[in-house]
């Protein structure tokens, strides 16, 4: 008995070979969307970087900068990488004293995934994005409150300058002219606001400007329920988004995005809900001071979506109870969803509730309580398409229950078109094959592996078999069943019920017989009216010396099985299976087994597509 190794790597060559021709050889609608049966079709790109330029960074010489750095009084400039692939990071650049960096974004936030952990809405604002820009502008909605720094100037017939500081009253302070109201002003009406009071004492020739303090230095301490506390530098105008994501935003598990506090001193300056700027875009604009701080509250109450939802999250709520309406405007459900269930806690028990999505108005979801939206839809009709030959349409839609002898009736095959082998494709059945050959190659694998030895020759044998029975295994894995199935006569299949998705073939008549596996010359010959199985294969040189004459298996068109009998008819399949020889029974008794799946169930053998 030979050894294993010369039957492996040839039956390796077969599966690599017939991984490629199981795809290139699927029916359109088999092939996976946007692939090609030309291997030419599949191009392949090149990342390309183009040299570094150097761009200007701006600096504040001698101050705190706005990620919290000090930079002295020296000009520097950044070397900024440009890549044409957005998906490359810039390669390091060695700072030099002096030059402020800021960090790169970080990966795109966890998606929602069918089965997986619960994601909390807002979680996935902060990946480094609103760190990276820091923001410098005028805001002309902003309010002036007690501790804003305004400038003040006066010129023509009065000359004077300041930088005056809202008192706690809300006052600034002009001389000659007195106290002048700037709280609850809006920045955009600050100057027209005091240079209405100046004017009431100054009539003519004096000149007013007024405006808040432009946007400086600050260090702003965020604490609270984030994932890195502490004393963080930015600038006046940024928003509370950079600080918090500066901070590694909100711990997720912890804390709240609903109840955001800026404090100044001991008291609330603001308070802010992400959820309308998640959801409305809106957010109250703040100027922040030195010494101010940003607190996360604990998290409030949740309740969990999951199911038909654009938004599948887990959501905070403002108090213990919420319409669902209101939650499933948050949640947006998709076009398919129509009904979904509210499962409550009510102590030790669990409840469930059912309501179409049109009442969502009259049902309140507690702190707690799971919704899954779904789609209670049933199957009106079903959609069979026709491939082959066929002169008519070849997408018929047939109510649900229709049966193969309803869409026979409508079919218009063509004049060489060969009804009696008429080819039926289904997902449903396409599956099942694959989670067979799974199994079966799962069985290969624990047998390869765990087989004893005796010797340690015998060991050393069973290491490089069972190497060789992986890469056997991987490349079955690769193998998509086509999912036939098969008709044996129309009069016995025509009570068959038909599933959405059914793909029926009409072969073509054909005068050919076609021979592979272990021949020396696999080959299609021309159909010779009372020749058998035998001479065929003596007509294409012969069995090789692998081929094991006992496995021959003959193939009809509509996918009829005889194995080593019957006599050839026109556009038959004659497969050769090759000889297994291992001296390990359960090895060989597996590989057989996948063979034959492989065969019968993808078409493919030795490479070439059968069918």
């Amino acid at each position: 008995m030979r050894t294993p190794h010369h039957l492996l790597p040839s039956v390796l060559a077969v599966l690599s070979a017939l991984a490629v021709s199981s795809t290139l050889a699927q029916t359109p609608s088999q092939r996976p969307p946007g692939t090609s049966s030309n291997p030419s079709a599949y191009p392949t790109t090149t990342p390309t970087t183009t040299p570094t330029t150097a761009q200007p960074t701006t600096t504040y010489p001698g101050q705190v900068q706005p990620d919290g750095t000090y930079a002295p009084t020296t000009t520097t400039t950044t070397a900024t990488p440009v890549a044409t692939t957005s998906s490359v990071l810039s390669p390091a650049v060695t700072p030099t004293q002096g030059t402020v960096y800021a960090m790169p974004p970080g990966p795109l936030p966890a998606t929602p995934m069918v089965g997986g952990p619960a994601v909390m809405f807002g979680s996935q604002m902060f990946s480094g994005r609103f760190s990276a820009v820091p923001f410098n502008g005028f805001n002309p909605d902003y309010t002036v409150s007690s501790g804003d720094r305004v400038v003040v100037r006066l010129w023509g017939a009065v000359a004077y300058e300041a930088l005056q500081t809202v008192d706690a009253q809300g006052n600034i302070f002009i001389p000659n002219v007195g106290p002048i109201k700037v709280a609850g002003v809006r920045n955009g009406d600050l100057n027209t606001t005091v240079s209405n009071s100046v004017q009431r004492v100054f009539r003519a020739n004096v000149g007013v400007y007024a405006t808040l303090e432009a946007a400086q230095p600050v260090k702003v301490y965020v604490t609270g329920f984030v994932r890195a506390p502490g004393l963080y530098g930015g600038l006046s105008s940024d928003s509370v988004l950079y600080y918090l994501d500066k901070a590694g935003g909100i711990d997720a598990d912890r804390g709240s995005y609903m109840a955001v506090d800026v404090m100044r001193g001991s008291q609330v300056r603001a308070r802010v809900d992400l959820y309308k700027f998640l959801l409305k875009g809106t957010m109250e604009a703040l100027q922040l001071r030195d010494g101010d701080t940003i607190v996360v509250a604990p998290r409030r109450n949740t309740v969990l979506v999951a199911g038909e939802a654009f938004n599948p999250y887990r959501f905070e709520l403002a108090g213990q109870q919420i319409k669902a309406s209101e939650l499933l405007a948050m949640a947006t459900p998709t076009p398919a969803a129509t009904h979904f269930a509210v499962v409550r806690s009510v102590g030790p028990q669990r409840r469930s509730e059912y309501h179409p999505l049109a009442n969502a108005d009259q049902v309140m979801v507690d702190a707690g309580d799971e919704v899954m939206l779904t789609a209670d839809k049933y199957i009106g009709t079903i959609q069979v398409r026709i491939e082959g030959a066929q002169q008519g349409e070849r997408t018929f839609i047939l109510p649900y229950g229709s049966q193969l002898k309803d869409v026979i009736a409508r079919l218009t095959p063509a004049p060489q078109a060969n009804m009696a082998g008429l080819q039926m494709f289904r997902r449903s059945v396409a599956l099942k094959q694959k989670e067979n050959l799974d199994a079966t190659l799962r069985s290969l694998e624990v047998t390869a592996l765990t087989g004893r030895s005796d010797t340690s020759e015998e060991a050393n044998l069973r290491a490089t078999e069972g190497q060789m029975i992986m890469q056997f295994i991987e490349r079955a894995r690769t193998i998509q069943p086509k999912g036939q199935v098969v008709l044996t006569t129309l009069e016995d299949a025509g009570a068959t019920l038909l599933e959405d998705g059914d793909v029926l073939n009409i072969p073509v008549q054909s005068n050919t017989v076609t021979i592979s596996g272990e021949v020396v010359f696999p080959n299609t010959l021309v159909f010779s009216q009372g020749a058998t199985i035998d001479d065929y294969i003596d007509r294409v040189g012969g069995p090789t010396q692998r081929a094991d004459r006992n496995n021959v298996m003959l193939v009809k068109p509509n996918g009829v099985v005889m194995a080593d009998k019957g006599t050839p008819g026109p556009g038959d399949e004659i497969m050769v299976f090759p000889k297994i020889q291992t001296k390990f029974i359960e090895v060989a008794r597996g590989i057989t087994s996948v063979l034959y799946q492989l065969a019968i169930s993808a078409g493919v053998l030795n490479g070439i597509n059968t069918r």
